[in-house]
């Protein structure tokens, strides 16, 4: 990325969310509407480096790799226009941000500045609208399209079973993806089992439950460019709350999302072919347990196939 510094002429607007696949791809909504309210500006993304073909598909966006708060955000103090948090409203986003001395910061209310209240239980792409209207940005929480994949689907007309999930608290137990799968591939389905390289012995396990062959798993195997691709290109996605499900949402693709710590009110896909399965009543709520939510556990391998005869995906 061309070097940033106090001499570079064009004025420079700063994001920062620097979290995982799911979080910018419920951020586009306000990220279109920065893109269009700041037209003259270098749009920066400040992010893991490894979102990079994501981020092409929203428009108009460099990223700036940044791993996270624990590290300064790598650019030179003073070269930035305005900052916009997009991260949290805690001490340590606020941080990260101030510190690189932006003219003006996008944020939520802190002792030190005005804005919107933070609120808990609205949904995330409202969340985020909400604050740049409050700044007299204009913003619509429906606006989630992303651009055409830049590949095309090395699996068209697939239905993906994304067996894998950040944290222990969303893992559906995986005798009940493999017979998930089972059935759909008995009924005529081209399943495929993605997922990231880490989880690639988990989705060899699932194939296996489920009597289907090895060439048949892509956790793994896949750059982020292909997987989205064939989310994109897909017949229908079965997933945790993951990036896999949000990727369903902005492409339209037919999906049915388990959800367990975390609330579909809050995360949960806009309308379309999607089906959220969940026991809000049983939900422990903790995202970094390294078991299963009895949210998630609720959700049977019988409720899953009912959902998918509801979407009747083509």
């Amino acid at each position: 990325m061309e070097a940033l510094n106090g001499k570079h002429e064009q004025p420079v607007l700063l994001v920062l969310r620097a979290l995982k696949l799911g979080d910018l791809l419920v951020a586009v909504p306000a990220l279109r509407a920065l893109r269009r309210a700041y037209p003259e500006h270098r749009l920066l993304y400040a992010a893991q480096d490894w979102l990079e073909d994501a981020l092409e598909l929203v428009g108009g966006y460099e990223l700036l790799p940044t791993h996270g708060l624990d590290v300064p955000i790598p650019i030179e103090t003073g070269t930035v226009d305005i900052a916009v948090n997009l991260h949290g409203s805690g001490p340590e986003s606020e941080a990260r941000l101030a510190a690189v001395q932006p003219r003006t910061i996008v944020g939520h209310q802190t002792p030190e500045r005005p804005g919107p209240a933070w609120l808990e239980g609205i949904h995330e792409r409202e969340r985020w609208t909400r604050l740049l209207q409050w700044h007299g940005i204009d913003a619509e929480p429906d606006d989630f399209r992303l651009l055409p994949p830049a590949v095309s689907s090395l699996c068209p007309g697939a239905t993906v079973v994304h067996v894998g999930a950040a944290y222990g608290s969303r893992l559906w137990p995986e005798d009940r993806f493999a017979e998930v799968a089972r059935t759909l591939s008995e009924d005529g389905h081209q399943v495929v089992f993605t997922g990231s390289s880490a989880e690639r012995p988990r989705a060899l396990h699932v194939a296996r439950l489920a009597g289907l062959p090895e060439d048949q798993v892509l956790a793994g195997r896949l750059r982020l460019a292909e997987f989205m691709a064939a989310v994109a290109e897909s017949r229908l996605v079965v997933s945790a709350d993951t990036g896999a499900a949000h990727l369903a949402s902005a492409y339209s693709r037919p999906s049915v999302v388990l959800f367990g710590p975390a609330p579909a009110e809050v995360w949960g896909p806009p309308p379309g072919p999607h089906i959220v399965l969940t026991d809000a009543q049983a939900r422990r709520g903790d995202t970094f347990a390294a078991t299963p939510d009895p949210a998630l556990l609720a959700v049977t391998v019988e409720d899953v196939l009912a959902a998918v005869g509801q979407l009747r995906p083509v």
